[in-house]
């Protein structure tokens, strides 16, 4: 009786010394140059806000389904994976965010695979495809891009199959959506080559007041932005354009940002369109040229352009031809190298 009982005793001591499981994530860090004061995780079933502190660390404990969420820090994204449990440490500089992110603690693993990924797509597919001689190249470039990524998950033998799988199955997707938007690049650029005379617009509005027309700008490089205050990567692109106007001010480049607001989108009224452009320029101290065309997708410029979908971006040489009938974005260091070129040549 005795030895059963000291059995019993010592059997329910070390049961009851076992940490329990925890129903929540430990998710804690620090950030150099941070872009907010706050991280924000996401998912379609889940929502948090997490405060960073002024010296960059931040700690607070999230309750969830196990899943991939996105994390924000107001400028940049990436992908993240939670389970209840998890004591998970983030370290980040903001300045080189996929770079530098990395993950230690229980669920480093299955994280820090993720920024590896992130980083390898970055570095993958962030190669303008269109520049391809034609479309069976430019496929087959998209499809070296697809292998060079998916021996990479092949190797992820550590990992959560789970977080491997949610990898894979985003690959098809994002390779089709590749070859419509650069096929689509690579048939303007064939329809609209360099060296050609570019479609023109006369007398669009000014916000300054008056007209502008694109033969007033003739002697220099015209980079023109045609967006809308709708259009949510449009804006997204507002502050690198900004910048790329203040480092540009000098040289012999004009910047031009061409609404196609339109009675569609504003409540069937060209009025409405027009009051929303200008509310907008004024609210976001928008600088550059900034006009507005008449008719919206209909104008001549639109057209001439073969412009489906925003933002589109377009370069134009000092002799009214085209540069570049698809160019870079503001946010792409690809832009600045380009224009450092032309300029110096």
């Amino acid at each position: 009786m005795t030895r059963l009982f000291l059995t019993l005793l010592v059997s329910s001591l070390l049961f009851s010394c076992e940490e329990p499981v925890k129903d929540y994530v430990t998710f804690s860090g620090t950030i150099q140059n941070a872009n907010s004061d706050s991280l924000v995780i996401r998912n379609k079933k889940f929502s948090k806000t997490i405060k960073v502190a002024s010296d960059g660390t931040f700690s607070d404990t999230l309750k969830v389904t196990e899943d991939v969420h996105r994390l924000f820090d107001g400028t940049e994204q990436t992908s993240i994976y939670l389970k209840n449990g998890y004591d998970l440490d983030m370290q980040l500089d903001a300045a080189n965010f996929d770079e530098s992110i990395t993950f230690s603690g229980t669920g480093a693993e299955n994280n820090n695979f993720l920024a590896s990924y992130a980083l390898l797509q970055e570095k993958t597919l962030t190669h303008d495809f269109s520049k391809a001689e034609n479309m069976t190249a430019m496929n087959s470039q998209i499809e070296d891009a697809k292998n060079t990524l998916n021996k990479f998950l092949d190797q992820q033998k550590s990992v959560d199959s789970s977080v491997v799988g949610y990898a894979a199955g985003n690959l098809d997707g994002l390779m089709k959506s590749l070859q419509g938007y650069y096929g689509g690049v690579l048939r303007v650029r064939q329809a609209l080559p360099v060296g050609s005379p570019a479609p023109t617009f006369e007398d669009y509005e000014n916000y300054n007041g008056g007209t502008t027309s694109l033969a007033e700008l003739q002697g220099k490089f015209v980079y023109i932005d045609v967006w809308a205050t709708w259009c949510a990567p449009c804006k997204a692109e507002i502050p690198y354009l900004k910048e790329l106007e203040a480092d540009y001010h000098d040289k012999n480049i004009a910047f031009v940002s061409m609404s196609i607001d339109d009675d569609r989108t504003h409540d069937g009224s060209w009025e409405k369109a027009k009051s929303d452009w200008k509310a907008m320029v004024a609210d976001k101290k928008l600088g550059g040229i900034q006009i507005y065309a008449p008719n919206g997708w209909q104008s001549d410029f639109v057209t001439g352009f073969q412009i489906k979908g925003i933002p589109r971006f377009i370069l134009i040489d000092p002799e009214g031809n085209i540069a570049d009938p698809s160019a870079p974005r503001p946010s792409n260091p690809e832009l600045r190298e380009t224009l450092d070129q032309l300029l110096s040549s």
